[in-house]
């Protein structure tokens, strides 16, 4: 699903008017019904509901739904249009007036003095002063407005986006002076101010209403951001040849584990198999031999000649793909190891976790990744690598520079973990929940995307299928499991079953 910016949802708006035939208001109207639905689906109708109003297109949609909502028999709706400069949109302008034509209409037009309604916790708010089209923050009363909003404990859906907040960057906008809702309704595709988790307080739960928006003015309209979908998903996956044999799904070469820290190796390479592997071989020092021959059986173990650690990371064999960091440590003697295969390597790579901290203790690493290297930080190892980072908007805007000036691909790990490209382009997750913040739960992702590699996918390829069946498990562990209750393994359990229900849905 794309995600576009505010001028281009403009822009769809009015191609959907043209080549469906009908005025703006008209799709005013539709956004109007689908929004007052899904507040009639949550609320009775001797819900109190106050509609706050702004002048332009959000304030029209908000009065409609006020009309709708009166019309389907909630008789405790009032309506305050903010109308200080004396000029609305055409549109609102039109929704004010079929709004005052219904009979005994609790309507107030504010157009100096604002009389505050009393508003408490068993109120509801619906938030229609300014959409994603704002161009500059609050100001003056409407700051006031929001903070009155903000302060009543009254439960706020708002319409499109918060009013306050842009649809795509906010890193000069005072939180304080946002609405902030507990419910967004956003028409037919999201706005990427909803995947940044400064926001997620001021965005609540956010739903997308279908209001029929022109389909082949978004399949036209370029973006460089996308939300992972089933649909984007399933295209990507390739059946299985019935005459293949092992070494036709490649082979992983894991560098993992160090003394205590042998887990992560198991995690990594079991989720490596059940993902696709045809073969899964771990490097490891040799203190973790018996772990590893004993928890997974189907791999092969290659002892270092260091005991406690890995000390040398040089292929001894054809591998499609090297996968190196989870547990491996930073000792001197690591680090010098991966310093050599970054030098030496034309094999695809998959680095997390210790990978990523021995960089840090020698940035200069990061000038050697190979072309195509996929990366998965978590938040902290992003911001050790590239820089602190004060809000996940400000660390996308980094990843994306880094993506490109290193001609990597990064997984930055997180609600929405996104995948970055060397191009620009970012992939958001459509998968996953709370319950995957557990131990071995990265490791289990390094497992997964290196099986993709090994499978013959391209790497960004790769990270876009790790990442969204790795989620999938997660929920499908935490149906079972709950998210409480689920570990890693559960997740490298339920990856074969992802993929499958992936494979077999309709295209």
């Amino acid at each position: 699903m794309k995600i576009l910016d505010s001028r281009a949802l403009q822009e769809l708006d009015r191609a959907t008017c043209e080549a469906q035939a009908i005025d703006s208001i008209q799709l005013m109207e539709r956004a109007a019904e689908a929004i007052s639905l899904e507040i009639i689906s949550r609320f009775m109708p001797r819900q109190r509901i106050v509609v706050v109003a702004g002048p332009g297109n959000n304030g029209g949609d908000a009065l409609a739904v006020a009309r709708l909502l009166i019309e389907q028999g909630y008789r405790k709706v009032e309506v305050f249009l903010f109308n200080v400069n004396g000029k609305l949109s055409h549109d609102c302008d039109e929704e004010r007036k079929k709004l005052i034509t219904i009979e005994g209409v609790d309507f107030t037009e504010v157009r100096r003095e604002f009389n505050p309604p009393y508003l408490d916790s068993n109120d509801v708010v619906v938030d229609g002063l300014f959409g994603s089209g704002l161009r500059m923050p609050l100001q003056g009363g409407f700051k006031s407005v929001a903070q009155f909003i903000n302060e009543s404990g009254a439960f706020v859906v708002s319409i499109d986006v918060p009013s306050g907040l842009f649809g795509e960057w906010n890193a000069n906008t005072m939180r304080r002076d946002i609405v902030h809702a507990d419910l967004t309704l956003a028409m037919q595709l999201p706005r990427l101010a909803f995947f940044f988790e400064e926001n997620a307080d001021v965005i609540g739960e956010w739903k997308l209403l279908d209001i029929d928006l022109d389909k082949e003015k978004i399949k036209e309209t370029s973006t460089d951001f996308m939300l992972m979908e089933p649909r984007n998903i399933r295209p990507l996956l390739r059946p299985r040849n019935p005459y293949s044999g092992k070494r036709d799904y490649g082979s992983v070469l894991l560098m993992a584990g160090s003394m205590g820290m042998s887990g992560a190796a198991v995690l990594a390479a079991k989720a490596a198999l059940k993902s696709g592997a045809g073969l899964v071989t771990v490097h490891s020092g040799s203190c973790g031999i018996n772990i590893l021959q004993t928890a997974v059986p189907e791999a092969m173990f290659e002892p270092d000649r260091k005991e406690r650690f890995i000390s040398d990371m040089t292929p001894h064999h054809q591998h499609q793909v090297i996968a190196v960091g989870p547990g491996i440590g930073t000792a001197d003697e690591t680090v010098n190891a991966l310093e050599s295969l970054l030098k030496t390597t034309s094999i695809p790579l998959v680095l997390d976790a210790d990978a990523l901290n021995c960089i840090v203790k020698r940035p200069a690493l990061l000038s050697l990744l190979p072309a195509a290297t996929v990366i998965t930080p978590h938040i902290g190892e992003f911001d050790r690598l590239f820089g602190e980072c004060a809000s996940a908007e400000q660390r996308l805007t980094r990843a994306i520079e880094a993506a490109k000036r290193y001609n990597i691909i990064i997984v930055l790990k997180g609600h929405h973990t996104a995948i970055v490209r060397p191009t620009g382009r970012v992939y958001f997750n459509s998968t996953g929940n709370p319950g995957m913040a557990t131990a071995g739960a990265g490791d289990v992702l390094t497992g997964v995307v290196a099986a993709f590699i090994a499978q013959g996918y391209r790497p960004e390829h790769a990270a876009s299928l790790g990442v969204f069946f790795h989620g999938m498990a997660g929920d499908m562990a935490a149906a079972v499991k709950g998210e409480l209750g689920m570990t890693a393994s559960d997740i490298s359990d339920r990856i074969g079953a992802a993929v499958k229900q992936i494979m077999e849905s309709a295209l």
